[in-house]
C-alpha cells in the first residue's frame, strides 16, 4: 500500500479525487496533448514520476512535445523521473498481450517508483496497441477492468488514452464502463457508468459463454 497523497493532482482542469484510473477519449493527437500536457507538466513541477506507454512510431514526436512544454527530457530520463516505454516493452512484450503479465508489470513499476523517492506516479498510456494484429489484444477490456484490483492499492494517477476515431463503438462503450473516471470533450468527471470489476468480469464471462453457445 502506498502512503496517502495529500497534494492536489489536476487533470483536464479539475482537481481529481481518489478515482484516478481515468479513461480519456480524444479525437486527435492535438486534443490529447492539449488536455494532458498540463497534467504531465504539473507532475514534473511537483517532483512526481512520469511513466509513458507509447507507440514507438510516435516516440520522437512525443519527446519533442515534452521539450516544447519546458521539460528537460534528457535530465528527467537521466535521474529516473521520466520513463518512456514503447509498446514492445510494456503491453506487447514478446510480441503478444498477456493481461496478467501487464498487470504485474504495472504493479511492479508503481512499487519501484515509490522506493525511488517519488511521491506519485503519473502514468499516461496510449491504448492503440490493442489495434495491432497481435495475439491477446482482444483481452483489452477485461484487462482494463481487472487492473482496477491492483490500482485500488495506489494513489497514483493513471490515464488510458483512446482515439475514438480508431476503436469500435462497442470497445469504446466497454472501456467507458471499466474506468471510475473519464475525460470526454476535454472534461474530467467521475464516471456514472462505471461497473466494478467483480460485476463487469462476471458479465463478460456470461457474454462470452453466450457467444460460444451460439457459435
Amino acid at each position: 500500500m502506498s502512503a496517502p497523497v495529500h497534494k492536489q493532482v489536476r487533470l483536464a482542469g479539475t482537481v481529481i479525487d481518489r478515482k484516478r484510473h481515468v479513461c480519456a477519449f480524444f479525437n486527435s493527437k492535438e486534443e490529447e496533448y492539449r488536455v494532458l500536457m498540463p497534467f504531465i507538466k504539473e507532475g514534473f513541477d511537483q517532483g512526481d514520476r512520469a511513466l509513458h506507454f507509447i507507440d514507438p512510431r510516435n516516440r520522437a514526436g512525443h519527446l519533442r512535445r515534452l521539450e516544447q512544454a519546458g521539460i528537460d527530457v534528457a535530465e528527467a530520463q537521466r535521474k529516473g523521473q521520466l520513463e518512456i516505454r514503447p509498446w514492445e516493452d510494456a503491453p506487447l512484450q514478446e510480441g503478444h498481450f498477456d493481461q496478467h503479465r501487464q498487470i504485474a508489470l504495472i504493479d511492479r513499476l508503481l512499487n519501484s517508483h515509490k522506493t525511488g523517492g517519488y511521491p506519485l506516479t503519473r502514468l499516461v498510456a496510449n491504448m492503440e496497441w490493442a489495434l495491432e494484429d497481435k495475439p491477446g489484444v482482444n483481452d483489452l477490456v477485461e484487462f482494463e477492468s481487472r487492473v482496477n484490483y491492483t490500482l485500488d492499492k495506489y494513489d497514483d494517477a493513471i490515464c488510458c488514452c483512446y482515439d475514438v476515431s480508431r476503436f469500435s463503438a462497442s470497445v469504446i462503450m466497454d472501456a467507458l464502463r471499466v474506468h471510475p473516471a473519464t475525460i470526454i470533450g476535454g472534461i474530467y468527471q467521475e464516471n456514472p457508468f462505471y461497473v466494478p470489476p467483480d460485476e463487469f468480469l462476471n458479465e463478460l464471462r456470461e457474454r462470452n459463454a453466450s457467444r460460444s453457445a451460439s457459435a
